[in-house]
């Protein structure tokens, strides 16, 4: 089964608590702190192998959590990093969080790997605290907090080329032809539900790679029927070739089914109708000279928007190599690097928990209240009840601008600060 959607849960490494304990050997009484580090906790890597091509294996597995570092030890032995997990991926996959929707990895490209999430940092042993006036300290840091992420990972697939059209109107009878892929075809609607990539060598070493985008439907814009999921894999195409029946062998006019499926692509993202198209007016071996001419009506219609026609056969190959040669024409205008998805969630606020957002307020009782992840966080990996831990407290209210802030909100001496469990007096 192609799956191109997945949601998952994924979680970084705790970093190991640094130890307290103090140097006892014979004819060695007070031989001060030994308390060792605690290990890295590990890291949340995303990795492209090649050997994928769908998201499969994630409708299985939902969650993802690498190990934790281990705590410190006596003799200043150093915890043991936690162990990294790499998550394999095909090449391809867009890594979005699920609540903005912000992109924050393309692997695609030369982005093989990436560090997603970051393990926490070990905590420091009281062997680090250790000053002329306290030589015998007590306190020993906690490991930094672990990072956590709801994510969605999409498979957009990398194609210069990119066709649409409704089902059954001959897109995998044309890759087919033209390409070395193999799409199973067959004379009934949907045949094709997943994307299908095909390498289209032309003469002198010239050449492209086609995608057989599913059929698309009236509304898929919307997400009717799997629109959405057909509509994300043009995303990344430079050129696209509208196949239509003109024949009209089911019974559709080929320049309406045209201007349903600009609709729908404009809808989707505008950028995406605004790419150098062609119409590929397929199934010309099935025309009779009776009537209206497709071709003519299709050329009226579009040629003015400068969208060219070539009458082709798919199944005969008529005209087929003009219109091949006319795309690849169109491709060297365009710029040759793979079109990648910028990042947009700022990871390194994540990493960094210095950048996160803080906020202070009163409340009805007229206790100042500060909260948000960057004190929710500075409180986690801070041991309040030592002489240490609190001047560390101390600085960082100063320090991150906490203070400032609460002069702002006109705090006055002897009055009440809350900050989640902890409540003190404000004095200067």
């Amino acid at each position: 089964m192609f799956t191109d959607r997945a949601k998952i849960f994924i979680k970084s490494g705790k970093g190991g608590d640094g130890h307290v304990s103090f140097r006892r050997e014979l004819y060695v009484p007070a031989g001060g702190p030994d308390g060792g580090d605690g290990g890295r906790g590990g890291d949340i890597i995303f990795q492209v192998d090649d050997g994928l091509n769908t998201l499969v294996d994630f409708r299985h597995v939902r969650k993802y959590t690498a190990t934790n570092g281990s705590p410190g030890g006596k003799k200043r032995c150093h915890g043991a990093d936690g162990k990294d997990l790499i998550i394999k991926v095909p090449e391809g996959t867009v890594i979005k969080e699920l609540e903005s929707g912000k992109v924050i990895a393309d692997m695609s490209g030369e982005n093989r790997r990436e560090i997603i999430l970051k393990g926490g940092k070990g905590g420091l042993g009281n062997m680090h605290y250790a000053t002329s006036t306290m030589q015998a300290p007590k306190y020993a840091q906690p490991g930094q907090e672990s990072q956590e992420l709801w994510v969605i990972l999409e498979l957009k697939v990398i194609a210069d080329v990119g066709l649409v059209g409704f089902p059954n109107v001959g897109k995998s009878t044309l890759l087919s032809r033209v390409s070395n892929a193999k799409p199973k075809i067959a004379n009934y609607h949907f045949t094709t539900l997943n994307p299908h990539l095909g390498v289209v060598d032309l003469s002198d070493g010239a050449g492209f790679v086609m995608a057989d985008i599913p059929g698309i439907i009236e509304g898929a814009s919307e997400g009717v029927g799997l629109g959405h999921d057909f509509l994300r894999h043009i995303e990344r195409t430079k050129v696209l070739i509208h196949v239509v029946d003109a024949a009209s062998t089911e019974g559709r006019d080929p320049v309406e089914d045209i201007r349903t499926i600009k609709s729908e692509l404009k809808k989707y993202q505008a950028e995406l109708d605004e790419r150098p198209q062609v119409i590929a007016a397929n199934k010309i071996d099935a025309l009779y000279e009776s009537g209206e001419d497709p071709i003519s009506r299709l050329r009226q219609a579009f040629e003015p928007e400068g969208i060219e026609v070539y009458p082709i056969s798919a199944v005969s190959g008529q005209g087929v190599r003009e219109l091949l040669y006319k795309v690849y024409d169109m491709l060297k205008t365009l710029d040759q690097k793979p079109v990648i998805f910028q990042r947009e969630f700022d990871l390194e606020a994540l990493h960094a928990g210095s950048d996160l957002p803080y906020s202070v307020n009163r409340n009805e009782e007229g206790e100042y209240v500060v909260e948000g992840p960057r004190i929710e966080k500075m409180l986690g990996y801070t041991n309040l009840e030592s002489e240490k831990g609190f001047v560390f407290f101390q600085n960082f209210l100063k320090e991150s601008g906490i203070l400032d802030e609460l002069e702002k909100a006109g705090i006055q001496e002897g009055d009440t600060v809350r900050m989640y469990g902890l409540v003190f007096d404000y004095y200067k």
